[in-house]
């Protein structure tokens, strides 16, 4: 029971209970008080006081702090704290026991200290002083080696400057006189035993480490590499850290700087250069100023020159004979960092922008970009618990997807589900699609997603110059279709200039990290800016330009898409031509298989060109857009993409009133059907198609739904009089030269009927046909595989495998895997027909294996039922 008193201090939460407690109740409390005063007297020097002060903190210690709370999601961050604390005060005593003489009695604690911290360079400096002060320099000498082992081995660099020192002054020590009695040692090297900054008066600037610092190892790695000393190198070293806001650029600068401060022991600059916010960006002359005056190098009598230029060359004489990091966050360009570098290889500097500074004189760069998958998980576990991650997963992967991989907004999330312990982390991902858009919802207390991008979007909007106003406006209306790749004349249509001009425009864009390159020439959002661009447009466009410029770019798409349509599909009806220009060049496609390329990159665009379409002032363009994807969908019907696609465009054409429309679109939709072996629902959207092209008078098109009409059939007869019929009404057009696919469909219903020697003559026309008035592969490819099939019925083995060949032998050379896994399982059942079991395996098996490695189910079952087909003919009792 608690006293009454006691119990006034005691309040409940959500979390449980809560006791208040005064300055000297609690031992964490005290342990940083005793750590405050030791720091103080560190700046006195005052080397008794030190060791006092840290002699007394460990008797506060009792095993893992907060050990009774381990379901705490808090108490890892401060468990890691206190602990880093703890060992920064065991440095500063044995760094006093050292320097009051007492180095001998050190090397036990030292020793199990370095084997429990094998990378903490302190530690093993002080060993080694204690070592070569007991007369053990051999032994220091190893401990030396070990330690550069562990650190090269582990994290790719060398020791730091002053542990390098005392390995100097071992190796310069007098045998004879190291060490009688432990005392100091007047001669040794004054950079062997060298205070820290905050002693000598160095700067030391850096911000505070991120206590729960989460991935990035490779970039820890390459940064650290490149500001690792070159052998015969005057340069300085420069680093620069690009990406987009919120990427987690700052973060990444400081925590390496943190780790490498040690090698820098005249000091660490850091400079927020305010290259983008509120403000604008901090001139060179200011910025010399508070460096200068950092560094003291003037004494307070003299002032810092007026002149920048006079500034810049005083700084790199101070720097040229000292060890100092430099941190420069938050840069505009190159011009606002060239003024501040030094001008030797001595020091080394960690810049930070949004813009990559390609500009910038021998700089390495190192472009950010959001974390992955697997670091975004462990960020979320470190800043709100792993417990709430682990115990929703689903919730955590939906948050993870909201965050589109920013560091930003993943913090912002997990502070906002650390402040309620209450929520699930379903619970906020739901709040952050409640329909007001992510951006309002990742934001806590000064953190917002949303104003980041906007000190991105700003800098170049309100710029005096002109090429960066317009980038602003290339921002704005790439907005208007985000989430897809986009080309340069994809993009030029959209913002109506010229290709060369857009072109630039986007690397301008690209540059700032506004936008993504994942491939040449090629841009697109990250997820999260994409939603900010879109916000921009439409706060700041008219809205009739917004939709001038959707409809430019949907138009562009669509005469491409013809224009690859007519380059695959050479003989095929197609839709009536558009009759409105693109607003820029069209892509030149050199044959089929490169119209096909094109159609398979640009499928994403496409499909976001039919939805847009279907509410514009143009709704015709949804149906022509889907229509004019036939080309396409010959060889990847199996993907089953077009499905939406088609019915999205087919209700368009019905809301409007377009029987062109919607006549051209179930018959796409049969012939998708047809293709899938969906035999039903082809065969009712053809009749549905024909009805729609008798009413309107369309002939042409009325003979190749005939046609389709008779490849849907099942039945042998019905197949063969829509085949008849279809190549009745085509020779009506008088069109000889398009008479290719009714001489197939013919071909195959004479097939069905088992009446393969008249399918054999007029496949052959249809070969001759595409060999004569085609230029596409594929249809080639196609007709020597169904006859090879009509010659297998015949029992004419060799005509019937050497067709097949040929026809295998085109779809590899194409790249076709659809066709080549359909033509191995004919194959596989040609040989079938004639009891060559093991050659059908090996056909079979290979179109399995096809089927999965490019994720195609349907050639699989395909596949697998031959394989059992066979192995029902192998168990067949054989007759004699």
């Amino acid at each position: 029971m608690l006293a009454d008193e006691a119990g006034a201090r005691l309040r409940s939460t959500s979390l449980g209970y809560l006791l208040d407690t005064t300055g000297d109740e609690l031992d964490v409390r005290l342990f940083e008080q005793a750590a405050a005063r030791a720091r103080e007297a560190l700046l006195r020097a005052d080397w008794s006081a030190v060791r006092h002060e840290t002699g007394a903190a460990p008797g506060l210690w009792r095993g893992l702090p907060l050990a009774e709370l381990p379901e705490l999601p808090q108490a890892q961050t401060l468990r890691q704290h206190v602990q880093e604390a703890r060992l920064q005060a065991l440095e500063w005593r044995v760094q006093a026991e050292i320097r009051l003489g007492h180095a001998a009695g050190l090397v036990p604690e030292l020793s199990v200290l370095v084997v429990e911290h094998p990378l903490r360079e302190a530690f093993h400096g002080q060993l080694m002083l204690a070592l070569e002060r007991s007369g053990q320099r051999a032994e220091a000498l190893a401990v030396y080696q070990r330690l550069r082992r562990a650190l090269v081995d582990e994290l790719g660099i060398e020791p730091g400057a002053e542990v390098r020192a005392i390995h100097q002054q071992v190796l310069r020590a007098d045998p004879d006189r190291s060490r009688q009695a432990g005392g100091p040692d007047p001669d040794r090297s004054e950079s062997a035993d060298r205070p820290d900054p905050a002693r000598s008066g160095a700067p030391a600037q850096l911000p505070a480490d991120v206590a729960d610092f989460t991935g990035r190892q490779e970039e820890l790695r390459q940064l650290a590499a490149a500001l690792r000393p070159s052998p015969g190198s005057g340069a300085p070293r420069v680093v620069v850290v690009s990406g987009m806001g919120g990427v987690g650029k700052t973060a990444l600068a400081v925590h390496a700087a943190q780790q490498l401060r040690a090698q820098y022991p005249d000091g660490q600059l850091y400079l927020d250069l305010r290259g983008f916010g509120v403000g604008g960006a901090r001139k060179a002359e200011e910025l010399l100023g508070a460096m200068l005056t950092a560094l003291q190098p003037c004494g307070p009598a003299r002032p810092v020159p007026e002149h920048g230029d006079d500034c810049a060359a005083l700084l790199r004489s101070v720097l040229a004979e000292r060890r100092v990091l430099l941190v420069l966050d938050n840069a505009r360009d190159a011009d606002q960092v060239l003024p501040l570098l030094p001008g030797n290889g001595r020091c080394a500097v960690i810049v930070t922008s949004r813009n990559v500074l390609t500009d910038l004189p021998g700089a390495a760069q190192l472009p950010l970009e959001p974390l992955d998958v697997e670091d975004q998980r462990a960020f979320l576990a470190a800043v709100c618990g792993p417990d709430r991650v682990q115990l929703d997963p689903d919730g955590a992967l939906r948050l993870l997807a909201a965050c589109a991989g920013l560091p930003l907004a993943l913090r912002i999330a997990g502070a906002r589900l650390a402040a309620r312990p209450a929520w699930s982390l379903t619970t906020l991902a739901e709040r952050l699609d409640d329909g007001q858009g992510r951006l309002h919802g990742l934001s806590v207390g000064r953190l917002a997603v949303h104003a980041t991008f906007a000190t991105s979007y700003h800098a170049i909007r309100d710029s005096t110059r002109q090429v960066e106003r317009e980038a602003a406006r290339a921002f704005r209306l790439l907005g208007l279709w985000p989430g897809q790749l986009l080309g340069t004349e994809a993009a030029a249509a959209l913002l109506d200039r010229p290709a060369p001009q857009t072109g630039d425009l986007l690397e301008q864009l690209a540059d700032g990290h506004l936008l993504q390159t994942p491939e040449p020439l090629r841009y697109r959002f990250h997820d999260l800016l994409g939603e900010y661009a879109a916000q921009c447009a439409a706060e700041e466009e008219p809205a009739e330009q917004c939709a001038a410029a959707r409809l430019r770019l949907v138009i562009w798409y669509a005469a491409a898409l013809e224009a690859a349509a007519a380059t695959m599909t050479l003989g095929i009806q197609e839709p009536p031509r558009l009759d409105t220009a693109p607003a820029a060049a069209l892509p030149t496609f050199r044959d089929p298989e490169h119209a096909l390329r094109w159609c398979v990159q640009e499928l994403p665009n496409i499909n976001e060109a039919i939805r847009q379409a279907a509410d514009s002032a143009r709704p015709d363009l949804s149906w022509r857009l889907a229509s004019w994807l036939q080309g396409y969908s010959r060889s990847y019907w199996w993907t089953r993409e077009l499905d939406d696609c088609l019915a999205l465009a087919l209700r368009s054409a019905e809301q409007h009133g377009d029987l062109v429309g919607q006549a051209w679109m179930l018959r796409r939709i049969g012939t998708t059907h047809g293709m899938a072996d969906r035999t039903e629902q082809a065969v009712e959207a053809l009749q549905a198609s024909l009805t729609l092209f008798q009413r309107l008078g369309d002939v042409r098109s009325q003979a190749a739904v005939t046609g389709n009409l008779s490849l849907a059939q099942v039945d042998p007869c019905r197949a063969l009089d829509h085949a008849r019929e279809a190549l009745r009404l085509h020779r009506l057009t008088g069109d000889e030269a398009s008479e290719a696919p009714y001489q197939d469909a013919l071909a195959r219903a004479l097939r069905l009927t088992g009446d393969f020697a008249a399918a054999e003559q007029h496949f052959r026309r249809s070969l001759a046909l595409w060999r004569r008035h085609g230029d596409n592969p594929r249809t080639v490819a196609g007709a020597l595989a169904s006859l090879g099939a009509a010659l297998r019925g015949l029992g004419r083995r060799e005509d019937a495998l050497a067709a097949l060949e040929e026809s295998l032998g085109i779809r590899q050379h194409l790249g076709d895997f659809t066709g080549s896994a359909d033509c191995l399982v004919q194959t596989g059942y040609a040989h079938l027909h004639f009891g060559e079991w093991a050659q059908a395996r090996s056909c079979f098996e290979r179109a399995v294996a096809l089927g999965r490695a490019h994720r195609m189910p349907d050639m699989v079952k395909e596949a697998l039922e031959g394989l059992a087909e066979l192995e029902d003919a192998r168990r067949a009792p054989r007759s004699h």
